[in-house]
């Protein structure tokens, strides 16, 4: 199973956050006066900034959950031999959770006991609906 901890160019989750008009305000002064060049890149600074703030304890929560942290990706292969082990995957991930395309629902049933991501999980529609009683 491959796992990618770095972020990928496209692999982004579009985010939209309401914010107050002084607040908006504000924002647009500091773009205006170049401290930033748009709206989303003073919003993905705060989030970086917040984000290492609480590094400890997201590294802290990770590890007593035992998340993945970044791409995990399953094919078929992979769900194939967990299913020839006898044993079943507990997904949990803070990132992407990606089954491949070419994994037939009944063998994503046999391979994986439950799904929880906090981010953005991608599976094939039928994949998602076999699933859906196990994503958290």
């Amino acid at each position: 199973m491959a796992l990618e901890t770095r972020q990928r160019t496209g692999e982004t989750e579009k985010m939209t956050v309401n914010v107050g008009v002084v607040d908006l305000g504000q924002v647009d002064l500091l773009v205006q006066e170049g401290f930033y060049s748009n709206r989303s890149d003073l919003m993905r600074t705060a989030l970086r900034n917040q984000l290492a703030l609480h590094a400890d304890t997201v590294r802290q929560t990770v590890a007593r959950r035992t998340l993945t942290v970044g791409l995990q990706h399953f094919s078929r292969a992979d769900l194939e031999a967990v299913v020839a082990a006898g044993q079943r995957l507990q997904v949990q991930v803070v990132g992407l959770a990606r089954i491949a395309d070419d994994v037939p629902p009944d063998l994503a049933l046999a391979a994986i006991e439950s799904v929880t991501v906090l981010g953005a999980f991608q599976a094939s529609a039928a994949v998602r609906r076999a699933l859906a009683g196990r994503i958290h």
